[in-house]
């Protein structure tokens, strides 16, 4: 960027209004944390500067070094032309008051589970002090795994993955949390070769259907393709996981699956399973619990 056209910048609010001058210009796509220009600008600048994420206000007419500008100008300019979410070129992405590290090795954490288990799955898990054994299935960085951990907390957590690289990932962000003594990463396809049986299990799968995955904005195609695509409808995955899942549930058990825009597809594919679903600040579309009672009839 010509310095010309950045040497009116002096404050925290000249580089947001900027910035999102300049995102609106190139026509990027949101979604990886924030879902609009405005927030993803204040986020990058105060990121850059190394403020609190959540204070903008007191910030705004802060009068910034060269220095300063120039590493917010580099975050900004770095999002347009590189196309990349900006939790990859932060390595950090936020559910909730939780902080995770992320790469491009993993897909950018953005679950509606997270918001479920702030709630510790209420009304569906009615003391979870009690709650021993969890599931995260499809971990990824292994947010929803440490999540569960919080929620429950007297729980082992057994957490899965298929990839190795992925599992590298949630592997630092178990040890930044200190949990290595109650999350057990592995990795399996699923539920690989484990028998155990547990009360919780959740996943947020690949569910992206192959059209979809087809017209995915630059964004979406930077992340691992093997944590979106689930096959020609979205359902491969999901398929697997309730024709496994009963066999590894507690009597009382629950399963929680996100399955993002896959709700009226999966009614049509599966009509005699009483699905619940879960209400979140998004709407009630997006996942789904079955009682281990409902699965193991419906496998019948």
């Amino acid at each position: 960027m010509a310095a010309e056209q950045t040497a009116h910048l002096r404050t925290v609010r000249d580089l947001i209004r900027y910035a999102v001058s300049a995102f609106d210009r190139a026509g990027l796509s949101f979604g990886h944390g924030t879902d609009n220009a405005q927030d993803e600008a204040a986020w990058l600048v105060l990121h850059s500067l190394r403020l609190p994420l959540d204070r903008l206000e007191p910030f705004l007419d802060r009068a910034l070094s060269p220095a300063e500008i120039d590493a917010a100008l580099s975050l900004i300019h770095q999002r347009i032309e590189k196309r990349l979410p900006a939790a990859y070129l932060t390595h950090e992405a936020w559910l909730g008051k939780f902080r995770f590290y992320v790469d491009e090795r993993v897909i950018v954490p953005r679950s509606h589970i997270a918001e479920l288990l702030r709630e510790q799955l209420s009304p569906w898990i009615t003391n979870p002090d009690a709650v021993k054994n969890c599931m995260d299935l499809c971990t990824g960085s292994g947010c929803l795994a440490i999540l569960l951990a919080h929620a429950f907390p007297n729980a082992a957590v057994d957490a899965t993955d298929i990839s190795a690289d992925v599992l590298e990932v949630a592997r630092r962000n178990v040890s930044d949390y200190g949990l290595e003594q109650r999350i057990e990463l592995h990795q399996c396809d699923l539920f690989g070769e484990r028998n155990g049986q547990y009360e919780v299990i959740v996943s947020n799968p690949p569910y992206v259907d192959a059209e979809t995955m087809a017209t995915l904005p630059a964004e979406y195609r930077a992340e691992p393709s093997l944590a979106l695509a689930g096959g020609e409808d979205g359902l491969d995955i999901i398929r697997r996981i309730l024709d496994q899942a009963a066999a590894h549930l507690t009597p009382k058990g629950i399963l929680v699956v996100e399955v993002g825009h896959d709700r009226p597809v999966l009614e049509q594919a599966y009509p005699d399973l009483p699905f619940v679903w879960l209400e979140t600040r998004a709407g009630g579309d997006f996942v789904f619990l079955l009682a281990a009672g409902d699965l193991r009839a419906g496998s019948r």
